[in-house]
């Protein structure tokens, strides 16, 4: 089993900047993917940003440029840095993990919310 908690949303203007961390938890070994997801007020689940255990990192058009996703092996956390936000990045922000080798199991944290506004 795999516990994420994410932690790192609040409240920032339009342009601001927030980084969200995701700390993983027991048998981590396993993951192989991480990735953020974010849910806005009427919407569906969406994908932000992934990256794999070697590195390769992947980004949805809406925040290329902006955001960065990255992991700390040695502490067992994923990071989304959120540069020049937009009011459209309101959301819960969910860090999902993929583990290998690929059982159809997603492990997904309990969200931290994100609230751009002036």
């Amino acid at each position: 089993q795999v516990q994420l908690v994410e932690s790192g949303g609040g409240l920032v203007q339009p342009g601001g900047s927030l980084r969200l961390s995701c700390a993983a938890s027991g048998s981590i070994f396993s993951i192989n993917v991480m990735g953020w997801y974010r849910q806005a007020p009427g919407k569906q689940r969406e994908l932000v940003a992934t990256i794999t255990s070697g590195g390769s990192a992947y980004y949805v058009g809406s925040v290329k440029g902006r955001f960065t996703i990255s992991r700390d092996g040695a502490k067992n956390t994923a990071y989304l840095q959120m540069n020049n936000l937009k009011p459209e990045d309101t959301a819960v922000y969910y860090c999902n993990g993929v583990p290998l080798p690929d059982s159809g199991v997603r492990y997904w944290g309990r969200g931290t919310l994100v609230t751009v506004s002036s």
